[in-house]
């Protein structure tokens, strides 16, 4: 099946015009037939320096959709510091990409939106300490299918909902009033001017989901946006009622998809 012309768009604006057709695929002698892939002739927007893109979301054209019944409806990736390591990251499919260290917490369903990984968010930690104010309230996904939090891959930066990023936040600038602070950067309005500085100690910061406390190294969270020693606390709000748990926090973990069992899982040092 091969159709010309197809136009596939996303959430950030960009878009792929070109072929849509199915083939076999070979993953080390296990064949896959009738797969659907693409090639794009005009890609614009976001998609610079790509090869490509592997779909792994929960859609019915996703490669873990398309390839379930082949690998057992499991796989997971390991993303690497992509600014400062040599280590390639990872990902497998199959029984042996479930790690044995990992921490799992349930996949929730929404019936609106079959694409994406919803998880429950139940709260934040920050120098041992729960945030006031931030409760699993604040996360839920209604049954319209609004709100919830999003585990995601494809993007960069994690977004909360406004309320709970401001306390977030808030707690902390007070964890690190010690700290220069320096200027606003894109996105960022907690900044710090690091420049000398060889160490510096700031807050712990874990995130609570369901069953699963998942507690970030700071280079997930305390991010260089410059060669001159400026570094942001790498979370952003929304003033939407969706929250994304965005690759910058992932890195370094591995991050385990059990479809079949309908959970999610977090192994930290998942590279290695």
């Amino acid at each position: 099946m091969l159709l010309p012309d197809s136009l596939f768009s996303y959430g950030d604006g960009s878009f792929t015009v070109g072929e849509f057709s199915t083939e076999t695929l070979t993953f080390r002698g296990t064949k896959v037939g009738r797969v659907a892939i693409g090639c794009g002739h005009d890609n614009e927007g976001l998609f610079v320096g790509a090869a490509g893109l592997l779909g792994l979301g929960r859609g019915k054209l996703s490669f873990p959709a398309q390839t379930g019944s082949q690998f057992n409806r499991k796989f997971s990736y390991c993303l690497v510091d992509r600014s400062s390591s040599s280590k390639p990251s990872s990902v497998l499919f199959g029984d042996s990409a479930v790690s044995r260290t990992a921490r799992f917490t349930p996949l929730l369903a929404n019936p609106k939106l079959d694409t994406f990984y919803y998880v429950e968010l139940i709260g934040i930690s920050v120098g041992g300490t729960r945030v006031p104010g931030i409760t699993a309230s604040l996360f839920n996904l209604d049954p319209a299918g609004n709100g919830g939090v999003i585990l995601d891959s494809g993007t960069s930066v994690t977004r909360l909902t406004r309320s709970a990023y401001n306390a977030f936040r808030d707690a902390f600038r007070v964890g690190t009033s010690g700290l220069k602070r320096g200027p606003e950067f894109s996105l960022f309005d907690t900044c710090f001017d690091l420049s000398g500085k060889t160490e510096v100690k700031v807050p712990t910061v874990v995130l609570h989901f369901r069953n699963a406390d998942v507690s970030l190294p700071a280079t997930n969270y305390l991010i260089p946006v410059d060669s001159s020693g400026s570094f942001c606390f790498a979370f952003a709000g929304t003033m939407g009622g969706l929250s994304i748990i965005g690759n910058i926090q992932q890195q370094g973990f591995r991050v385990v998809y059990d479809l079949a069992g309908s959970r999610v899982g977090f192994s930290p040092r998942g590279c290695a």
